[in-house]
Protein backbone atom coordinates (compact mmCIF):
# COMPACT_ATOMS: atom_id res chain seq x y z
CA UNK A 1 0.00 0.00 0.00
CA UNK A 2 0.99 3.19 -1.03
CA UNK A 3 1.22 6.98 0.77
CA UNK A 4 -1.88 7.83 -1.39
CA UNK A 5 -3.82 4.73 -0.78
CA UNK A 6 -3.34 5.30 2.75
CA UNK A 7 -4.11 9.09 3.16
CA UNK A 8 -7.49 7.88 1.19
CA UNK A 9 -8.23 5.54 3.81
CA UNK A 10 -7.59 7.78 6.87
CA UNK A 11 -9.90 10.42 4.54
CA UNK A 12 -12.73 8.07 4.70
CA UNK A 13 -12.65 7.94 8.39
CA UNK A 14 -13.02 11.91 8.00
CA UNK A 15 -15.82 12.07 5.63
CA UNK A 16 -17.35 9.40 7.30
CA UNK A 17 -17.51 6.89 4.70
CA UNK A 18 -16.28 4.28 7.42
CA UNK A 19 -16.28 4.39 11.03
CA UNK A 20 -13.00 2.95 11.96
CA UNK A 21 -9.93 1.88 10.26
CA UNK A 22 -8.20 -1.48 11.03
CA UNK A 23 -4.60 -1.64 10.51
CA UNK A 24 -2.04 -4.66 11.41
CA UNK A 25 0.76 -4.49 13.37
CA UNK A 26 3.44 -4.98 9.84
CA UNK A 27 1.46 -1.94 8.89
CA UNK A 28 1.41 0.19 11.51
CA UNK A 29 4.72 1.89 11.36
CA UNK A 30 4.09 3.28 8.08
CA UNK A 31 0.09 4.36 8.61
CA UNK A 32 1.58 6.04 11.55
CA UNK A 33 4.31 7.84 9.78
CA UNK A 34 1.77 8.90 7.57
CA UNK A 35 -0.81 10.06 10.07
CA UNK A 36 1.50 12.63 11.77
CA UNK A 37 2.14 14.25 8.91
CA UNK A 38 -1.24 15.05 8.45
CA UNK A 39 -2.64 18.48 9.52
CA UNK A 40 -5.91 16.79 11.09
CA UNK A 41 -3.54 14.50 13.03
CA UNK A 42 -4.96 15.33 16.49
CA UNK A 43 -8.43 14.38 15.39
CA UNK A 44 -7.30 10.71 15.04
CA UNK A 45 -7.64 8.34 17.86
CA UNK A 46 -5.83 4.86 17.62
CA UNK A 47 -6.68 1.70 19.54
CA UNK A 48 -4.53 -0.52 20.55
CA UNK A 49 -5.60 -4.16 20.31
CA UNK A 50 -4.18 -7.70 21.39
CA UNK A 51 -2.00 -9.18 18.79
CA UNK A 52 -0.48 -5.57 18.04
CA UNK A 53 -3.06 -3.69 15.61
CA UNK A 54 -4.89 -0.90 16.14
CA UNK A 55 -8.20 0.32 15.34
CA UNK A 56 -8.12 4.66 14.64
CA UNK A 57 -10.93 6.21 15.07
CA UNK A 58 -11.97 10.29 13.90
CA UNK A 59 -13.14 12.57 16.52
CA UNK A 60 -14.67 15.97 15.67
CA UNK A 61 -12.81 17.41 18.88
CA UNK A 62 -9.49 17.90 18.88
CA UNK A 63 -7.31 15.75 21.66
CA UNK A 64 -5.09 17.85 23.57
Amino acid sequence: MNIEEMNKLFDQLVNGERDSLQVTKEDFLLFRKVLVNRADFKHFRGVAERGGSVTYFYEKEERS
